[in-house]
C-alpha cells in the first residue's frame, strides 16, 4: 500500500505497546503494526513492553521483525514498564536501546516445560487411561504416568535448545558474550537497576525518557509525539467506565470458581474411594 503521507511520517515517531501475555494474537497485532510502520518509513519506534512473557515462537517472530525494521533505518527504543520478563526480554533485546524503571521486574531468562503426574490420584479414584499411539513418544507428558528416562532426556534436549537460542539472542542484542549472559540467565528475576548492572538495559528511566532518547537518535523535533499502532480491539466491558476493573474481577472470579469446583469434585471422589 502506498501511503500519501509518507514524507510526514519521516518526521514522526511510531509507538507500539505490548501488554499482558505474549501469544498468537499479540504476534499478529504487532507484526501488522510493524509492517505499517515500515511502509510509512517512520524514523523511530518507541516500543513499550509491560509483559510477564509468553510463547517462544511468537516472541521470536516479533524479535526478528524488529531487527528487520532496524535494518531499514528505523531507530527502535524499548521501554520496560512494571514488568518485562522472559518473552518480554526476548522482544526487548531486538531494540537498539532499552530503558527500564529502577523497579521494573525483568529477567526470567529461560525456558520451562511442565506436566502433571496424576497417576496415584487417578488410581485412587479408579480411573485408568487406555492409550493407542503411533510412536513411542506420542503420549509424552501424559498425566497418568511418570516420565521415562528417555522421555526426560528428550524433553531436556528440547528445553536446552530453546534456552541456547534465548541466550544467543540476548548476547547478540546486548553485545555480551553467551557466557556473560548465562551468568544471570538462570531463570531469576531482578530489578531494572540490577539489569543495568548486568548490561541488560542501557538506561534507568521511564517511558518519557525513552521517548527523549528516540527523539535524539532519530534527530526529531523535541515536541514530537508518537503515534500508537497495534491497539487491540476493546471488549464490550472495556468501553464502559470501570470496565477494565470489572473484567479483571470477573476473570479472577472465574479462576476461583474453577479451582473450587475441581477441588470439590476431587474431594467427593476421594470420599467414595477411601
Amino acid at each position: 500500500m502506498i501511503w500519501p503521507l509518507r514524507r510526514k511520517s519521516k518526521k514522526r515517531m511510531a509507538r507500539i505497546c505490548i501488554e499482558g501475555p505474549i501469544n498468537a494474537e499479540t504476534r499478529k497485532n504487532v507484526l501488522k503494526a510493524l509492517k505499517e510502520i515500515e511502509e510509512r518509513e517512520f524514523p523511530a519506534l518507541l516500543l513499550r513492553i509491560d509483559s510477564p512473557g509468553g510463547t517462544v515462537g511468537d516472541s521470536q517472530e516479533i524479535h526478528g521483525a524488529l531487527l528487520r525494521l532496524r535494518e531499514k533505518g528505523c531507530h527502535v527504543i524499548a521501554s520496560f514498564g512494571n514488568i518485562s520478563a522472559s518473552g518480554g526480554v526476548y522482544i526487548g533485546v531486538g531494540a537498539e536501546r532499552i530503558v527500564a524503571n529502577p523497579g521494573t521486574i525483568t529477567g526470567s531468562i529461560g525456558v520451562i516445560l511442565r506436566g502433571n503426574n496424576l497417576s496415584k490420584l487417578l488410581e485412587k479414584i479408579g480411573i485408568k487411561f487406555e492409550t493407542v499411539k503411533s510412536g513411542v513418544y506420542k503420549d509424552i507428558l501424559s498425566p497418568d504416568r511418570s516420565l521415562s528416562k528417555e522421555e526426560r532426556e528428550l524433553l531436556q534436549s528440547l528445553i536446552d535448545s530453546s534456552y541456547e537460542q534465548f541466550v544467543l539472542a540476548v548476547a547478540k542484542g546486548r553485545n555480551l558474550t553467551p557466557e556473560t549472559v548465562k551468568g544471570f540467565a538462570d531463570g531469576r528475576v531482578f530489578t531494572g537497576e540490577q539489569a543495568k548492572e548486568f548490561g541488560l538495559v542501557d538506561q534507568i528511566g521511564d517511558e518519557n525518557d525513552a521517548l527523549l532518547l528516540a527523539i535524539k537518535l532519530a534527530k526529531l523535533d523535541e515536541k514530537t509525539k508518537p503515534i500508537t499502532f497495534g491497539r487491540s480491539k476493546k471488549k464490550l466491558l472495556g468501553l464502559l467506565p470501570g470496565g477494565r476493573l470489572i473484567q479483571s474481577l470477573l476473570d479472577h472470579f472465574c479462576v476461583l470458581l474453577l479451582h473450587y469446583t475441581t477441588h470439590r469434585h476431587v474431594v467427593q471422589a476421594l470420599k467414595k474411594h477411601p
